[in-house]
């Protein structure tokens, strides 16, 4: 039988990949629990797997590296080595240079570079330096035996996400084929008054079909601790190159959310910690005096909470320098010398583009780039991001997004002929136009509860015919804190959209972020709500003015 080396190949890629991330999280752990032996051995099966596997594949320059880690961990294993920070440093190195060294491999390289080869030099002095003169072994330094009779092993497949993407395409085509046949059974079935029967068996077929919607929508749902769990090792070396200590705790690791929203995701948590190990956390020294643990402490969280996964991110750190953050702002124009701005708003300016209080551009910060790439990318998945500060106690950075991209419950409106969707998490509250401004401007201010709302005709901001009804409709949306008014002809309600991308010649259009069919076979335009209460805003203050 020929054996397909190229399958051989990227299951190797899969398992060294898996291998090395679990080998990396345990070092890390290794380094707060010196003595957990189990640890070390877990550490020292994946290296004797890895080597294994290597060797299988007729590696023998990379068999032979992983030789040399096995001696090192053998010997801390043994006891014969006390673990510092010098040697979790030298050994989480080992990780980097194994990832290069199988992705060599697996572009046909068996070779080492010199640089490797030097490398595992250090690894080869370090473990020949421990070897004790005389055997060493305690019953205490053996890992005690894992009973295995009662681990379940779990039946995992893997596939691949064009399959996935394509079967929940497959699902959102009949879903929109189901809604148009019910539609018209029901037209049917009134005007001849017969052949219920029939729309009830329909209706049967769609339950099952929800159900079968929504078990699709489960095998796209992973955990986030293995994405968060990366990024244990970025603070903790983040946090050395810029003298200060740092440590991760990690909440809520089995919350499943798509992998899609995962993905996407990762660039505004990088950003993210990177401000908290820069902005957030003082030194050892700085923290000492303050009766603070000179270790810094990052607390990446994850929950469901009505339909949407939230991510916190918070730190025990300074917490933001309102002063400071005040001044720049009017260095650059962003406000008016003399103005008096809300805890929020102070808050809100990180998130301008360009925006820095560091006086120098570093590795990490300086350049005024990363907390406004957080706030546009969540913004693109439809989500939220809120900031918390308390002065000497830290801050939290909370961001809410949907589960997933693929569906969301919207709030259908009609203008004319055209139907609109709102992200339903947007919505507020529905209350009628004033009659007095039934003949103003496309857009205006109204007087919600003492309060000032503005609001904006979607009829003038897309440009629809035909006259408006005598009375129109207002829908409030929230985001970022701040309210406005959508006004349209009726209010629909609510119902489940499944987006559809739009075509590139869409893509530009401002206050649209999306698009569904509705059962009647027509194409409703999904609102983007930041970018329309923007707008809203700015039309609504251009109108007070005139």
């Amino acid at each position: 039988m020929k054996i397909n080396r190229e399958m051989v190949l990227q299951s190797f890629r899969e398992e060294a990949d898996e291998l090395l991330t679990q080998m990396e999280q345990s070092l890390l752990a290794l380094e707060g629990q010196p003595e957990n032996r189990e640890l070390i051995s877990s550490i020292f099966r994946v290296a004797h797997t890895l080597k294994g596997n290597a060797s299988l594949l007729e590696f023998k320059a990379v068999a032979h590296a992983f030789h040399s880690l096995e001696d090192l961990l053998d010997s801390m294993r043994q006891g014969a080595i006390t673990i510092t920070s010098e040697i979790i440093n030298l050994l989480l190195q080992s990780v980097d240079v194994l990832r290069q060294i199988t992705g060599r491999m697996l572009a046909g390289e068996d070779s080492l570079l010199p640089t490797h080869e030097a490398f595992f030099a250090r690894i080869a002095q370090a473990a020949a330096a421990s070897k004790p003169s005389e055997p060493v072994a305690s019953p205490d330094m053996i890992p005690a035996p894992v009973n295995t009779s009662a681990q379940k092993p779990a039946a995992n497949l893997r596939v691949d996400l064009g399959k996935l993407d394509r079967m929940l395409n497959l699902t959102v085509e009949f879903a929109i084929a189901q809604g148009r046949m019910r539609r018209m059974l029901q037209e049917k079935c009134s005007a001849a008054g017969t052949g219920h029967e029939v729309l009830e068996t329909h209706q049967g077929l769609e339950s099952l079909f929800l159900e079968l919607q929504e078990l699709v929508m489960k095998i796209r749902m992973v955990p986030v601790g293995p994405t968060f769990h990366r990024f244990a090792r970025s603070v903790r070396d983040m946090a050395r190159k810029n003298g200060k200590l740092a440590r991760m705790l990690i909440v809520g690791e089995d919350v499943e959310v798509d992998t899609t929203i995962l993905e996407h995701i990762h660039d505004p948590l990088m950003h993210m910690i990177r401000n908290s190990i820069d902005h957030g956390l003082e030194t050892p020294e700085v923290r000492r005096a303050a009766g603070k643990d000179p270790s810094g402490k990052i607390v990446l969280e994850a929950f469901h909470d009505s339909g949407n996964i939230v991510v916190r991110i918070s730190d025990d750190g300074a917490g933001l320098d309102h002063p400071a953050i005040l001044q720049q702002a009017r260095n650059r124009g962003i406000i008016a010398e003399g103005s008096h701005l809300s805890e929020s708003d102070i808050h809100n300016l990180v998130f301008q583009p360009g925006f820095s209080t560091s006086e120098k551009v570093s590795e990490l910060s300086g350049r005024g780039v990363g907390l406004d790439v957080v706030r546009r990318n969540v913004n693109a998945l439809s989500g939220t991001v809120h900031v918390e500060s308390r002065k000497g106690q830290g801050t939290t950075f909370t961001i809410r997004l949907p589960l997933t991209l693929a569906i969301i419950d919207g709030f259908a409106v009609s203008v004319d002929a055209e139907t609109y969707v709102v992200p339903l998490n947007a919505v507020k509250e529905c209350l009628e136009l004033p009659a007095e401004k039934h003949c103003s401007e496309g857009a205006g201010v109204l007087n919600l509860r003492g309060e000032a709302l503005p609001y904006i005709r979607l009829r003038d901001l897309f440009g629809v015919g035909g006259q408006p009804p005598e009375r129109e409709r207002i829908l409030v949306v929230e985001h970022q804190g701040g309210r406005a008014g959508l006004a349209a002809d009726e209010l629909l309600g609510e119902q489940q959209a499944v987006i559809k991308p739009l075509g590139r010649l869409f893509q530009g259009i401002s206050g649209v972020s999306g698009s569904t069919i509705l059962g009647t076979g027509r194409v409703a335009l999904i609102l983007d709500v930041p970018a329309i209460c923007r707008e809203a805003v700015l039309r609504g203050s251009e109108t007070v003015l005139q």
